[in-house]
């Protein structure tokens, strides 16, 4: 078999995912070309596939030695690199690509993405509809354009509703549905958008076509998933709690059969935090403070992290950041092996003259090219770092948002999450399982660092909003700016999570207690969480 005829089998091992199928034919061919650039490119991109991206940037780097100029390659090795949090490095690669070829499409799509996640929507939305028009221009084959034009629009209209463009997020979202009427992203996204009432005639046509998807799509998973989350959400808007929790319960469940569950991994996690700060002074706190004021704002997903921010990152004082993986991605790196932390590195690092931690945090934030002196960051299972905030950050806040056990708990179980971190999340137990490991672990922090978190409480924030958030300013030490009082307005801060729609109106009371409706379907839930 000659090489054409082995790199047509393993392109399309490729294609149908059987990465480890390319990585051995790879190696074999490498064994007797060892400078192939082609297949170096290959093997790296199955390695990416496998998400095991060291592997991948190794192959890619040694194509690019013999090939500085392959833009295919540097392209996968900046997406490599941004996977794994190196996003000045891969921004730099796709600057060079740039530099060789300004109008390369899969670059402009994803620096686009890149430029998402340091939050430049301006950015991202231009290399969007540069994109879209390269794609327009240069394709010949339609079915190659409609594909990639319907990624391509996804991407966008997700970018506009972040920041608050609602109408050309729904015009995007129209462009796609003309060229695929079933998407069913598409139409989960325009129900995170859409109010459904007896009284809109729209929103109920918009409900009777996903049922319709739905009822023509019954063995496509991924299809069911999104149109059943969506059909929840809809059905919860007209008060048909039978009907969103029907849906919901299969969205859910099919979910956990793609996903499984990680909640003994979080139970490992947890338990392990907790044995290891019982034994380290957390008041012993660097004395070298970070360079920027960072506010952190956590508690359970569905807590109100979403909305504090938008209250604080209205004052003219603070950037909203939002949710940033940076803290996370440090620990990991530097002190978590096997969901277990290494108590010595960190007590080692509380006295030594450079604060690792503070100096590499504030290293990812300079990629955002801000003016502001005071960041919040809303990542909510900051809660899980509470000790390493309060030794390596001793300048900053912490405020923990929490509002009722049940509340929170239907609210995870009504949404889906991108994050594989959140697997627990669909399955009743796993959720009560790990609201009560959250409890815990809260409980710890409050015990072992007294007046050092400030708890804010949904319902009191909804009840008496103006009272509330003063309390928050005075706890942040930020003036009284009116600003904050009208938080909907704020569109300087983008939401990327799947709280956008609620973050974006006035403070509302409707979701409290909202609970009651459900208990017939989420009492295997709810009782767990009343033994707590």
């Amino acid at each position: 078999m000659d090489l054409v005829e082995k790199v047509k089998i393993l392109n399309n091992y490729l294609a149908v995912k059987n990465y480890k199928k390319v990585i051995e034919g790879c190696v074999k061919i490498l064994k007797k070309i060892p400078n192939n650039t082609y297949i170096l490119n290959l093997t790296g991109l199955a390695y990416q596939g496998l998400n095991q991206h060291k592997n991948s940037i190794s192959y890619f780097q040694e194509a690019i030695k013999f090939d500085p100029n392959n833009i295919a390659t540097l392209n996968n090795l900046a997406n490599s690199l941004k996977a794994l949090g190196d996003l000045k490095n891969s921004k730099l690669y796709f600057e060079k690509i740039f530099n060789i070829n300004p109008n390369y499409i899969n670059a402009c799509n994803n620096y686009a993405n890149l430029k998402i996640i340091i939050n430049d929507y301006k950015g991202a939305i231009e290399l969007f509809n540069r994109a879209l028009n390269l794609v327009r221009k240069n394709e010949v084959n339609q079915t190659s354009i409609k594909s990639k034009s319907i990624n391509i629009l996804f991407s966008l209209a997700l970018a506009y509703q972040s920041v608050n463009q609602i109408e050309k997020a729904k015009k995007t979202i129209e462009e796609i549905l003309y060229l695929e009427p079933n998407h069913a992203g598409a139409h989960k996204l325009l129900s995170s958008i859409i109010k459904y009432s007896v009284d809109s005639k729209d929103s109920l046509t918009h409900l009777k076509q996903m049922e319709k998807i739905l009822s023509d799509n019954k063995n496509d998973k991924e299809k069911t998933i999104d149109l059943s989350f969506a059909l929840g959400k809809a059905f919860d808007d007209l008060g048909d709690y039978d009907s969103a929790y029907s849906h919901t319960l299969k969205a859910n469940q099919l979910k956990l059969e793609k996903s499984g569950s990680n909640i003994l991994s979080e139970d490992k996690l947890i338990k392990n935090i907790i044995s290891t700060f019982k034994e380290i002074n957390i008041e012993l706190s660097h004395k070298k403070e970070a360079e920027n004021k960072i506010i952190f704002i956590c508690g359970m997903p569905r807590s109100g992290t979403t909305l504090v921010e938008q209250i604080i990152s209205s004052h003219n004082k603070v950037y909203g950041a939002g949710e940033l993986i940076y803290l996370y991605e440090i620990i990991k790196k530097n002190f978590l092996e096997d969901n277990k932390l290494n108590k010595q590195k960190i007590i080692s690092l509380q006295n030594q003259q450079s604060n690792l931690v503070a100096r590499e945090y504030i290293d990812y934030l300079k990629l955002y090219n801000l003016s502001e002196k005071i960041i919040t960051d809303k990542a909510p299972q900051n809660f899980l770092w509470i000790g390493f905030i309060k030794i390596f950050f001793p300048n900053s806040k912490v405020i923990h948002c929490f509002r009722n056990p049940k509340d929170n708990c239907l609210s995870l179980f009504k949404n889906s999450f991108a994050a594989s971190m959140m697997n627990w999340s669909y399955n009743q137990e796993d959720i009560a399982k790990y609201y009560n490991l959250y409890s815990e672990l809260m409980q710890f922090w409050k015990k072992k660092i007294p007046n050092f978190i400030f708890d804010l409480e949904y319902e009191s924030l909804v009840k008496n909003k103006d009272v509330e958030i003063k309390k928050i300013l005075e706890f942040c030490e930020l003036e009284i700016d009116e600003k904050c009082f009208d938080h909907q307005k704020n569109s300087k801060t983008p939401i990327k999570t799947v709280s956008i729609s609620q973050a974006r109106q006035p403070i509302y009371s409707s979701s409290v207690n909202l609970n009651s409706k459900y208990d017939k379907f989420l009492e295997k839930m709810f009782n767990l969480l009343n033994k707590n």
